[in-house]
């Protein structure tokens, strides 16, 4: 590990930075853990973990913080420039977290970027060392926002791998008078999910035989839930086909653990695929639409299979695969969890935003010591 840092992380306060869900603490947590300092500027109080130092450091800002390092969230954001400018004014990296949209991006989220592009764009993309992006569709829209490809590097959301573990049961399991193997999948219920296909494709298959139930775990308007059951019923497996409620984070492990595989049946790119590297770390297959930031994250044949979205037939074949393949789901668990170990480990994440602050710190060392008679600038633009 490297010599312990001072990190800031600055949130966008319209969204606290954390579109990709639990980032923002999780990476913050790690760090603590590995012996730096943290402190989070733009979100309330506790969303953050901070380190515990005496003194007035929180009370007088972040340049009372002396940060060795800035972490801004959304590159075209306030946060992004709010950085930059301490960035600047402190002569510290700045690494920039670019999450993406959601699909095309609602429009708050587009005139924002158009705001920051016209305020603020070239002042944030001249001070940035790197952009981390969660994503290859966060990429693209970094390239997109003018980055140079140079800058940006590619690095997925970690997961818990202690707390997302094989081997672990869920009361939910029992308590709904769940039977057999589970066909799990937890997210949203509504729009571009591909629930309807993931639905018919079980009851064309898996669905016929009682040794499997379809778990359908989120949240979403009781007309849409009422349609799915409806749906269900009218295929002749509503038995086989639960509907719970979001799961509590801490139940979220254990309904992980006890379940036989992951379907994400994402039709659009609305859909991150925040659990599959849970999933993956619970040892789970995962069997998911084949778009682009799902298939980043699933290798087909390997931790489970890709499959064309919104095409019933390739679903069908898929569950047909999972059912009548008890080796091959072995396999695909023991190498999701071996996957999630070498590339979601958050200990992983965190060492890899040690090594880009040396990086872009030597980088600018070098820059330094190649122009010795230009003299220091704190513009802040």
């Amino acid at each position: 590990m490297t010599s312990s840092l001072r990190f800031a992380i600055v949130l966008n306060p319209f969204d606290l930075g954390v579109k990709g869900g639990d980032y923002a603490p999780e990476l913050a947590r790690e760090l603590l853990g590995r012996g730096h300092a943290v402190r989070g500027y733009g979100a309330p109080a506790g969303v953050i973990p901070r380190s515990g130092e005496e003194g007035e450091a929180a009370l007088v800002g972040l340049k009372g913080f002396a940060p060795d390092a800035i972490v801004a969230y959304d590159a075209l954001s306030p946060a992004a420039f709010a950085g930059a400018r301490a960035a600047r004014q402190l002569s510290v990296p700045l690494l920039l977290v670019e999450s993406g949209f959601d699909g095309p991006g609602r429009w708050h989220e587009r005139a924002l970027r158009w705001m920051g592009e016209k305020l603020w764009g070239a002042y944030v993309r001249h001070t940035a060392g790197r952009v981390v992006a969660l994503d290859p569709l966060a990429r693209d829209q970094a390239l997109e926002e003018g980055f140079d490809a140079e800058q940006i590097v590619v690095l997925a959301a970690g997961v818990d791998l202690m707390r997302f573990r094989p081997g672990l049961t869920s009361s939910l399991v029992s308590g709904h008078r769940i039977r057999g193997r589970i066909l799990l999948y937890c997210g949203r219920i509504g729009p571009h999910r591909g629930l309807q296909v993931l639905v018919d494709a079980f009851a064309r298959t898996i669905g016929q035989s009682h040794d499997w139930s379809l778990v359908l775990a989120g949240e979403g308007s009781s007309h849409e839930r009422k349609v799915l059951r409806a749906h269900a019923d009218r295929l002749g497996v509503g038995a086989h086909v639960h509907l719970l409620a979001r799961p509590r984070p801490e139940e979220l492990p254990g309904l992980m653990g006890s379940a036989t595989a992951l379907a994400v049946p994402a039709v659009d790119d609305s859909v991150r695929g925040q659990q599959i590297p849970r999933a993956m770390a619970s040892a789970l297959p995962v069997l998911a639409s084949d778009r682009p930031r799902l298939s980043f994250l699933v290798q087909d044949g390997e931790t489970g299979l890709l499959v064309k979205a919104a095409d019933l037939g390739a679903w069908s074949d898929a569950l047909t695969r999972l059912a009548t393949s008890p080796e091959a789901r072995k396999r695909w668990g023991r190498r999701a969890r071996e996957e999630a170990e070498q590339r979601f480990d958050w200990a992983r994440v965190a060492q890899r935003y040690e090594e880009l602050v040396r990086e872009v710190a030597e980088a600018k060392a070098v820059h330094r010591a190649s122009r010795p008679h230009e003299p220091v600038t704190h513009d802040l633009g």
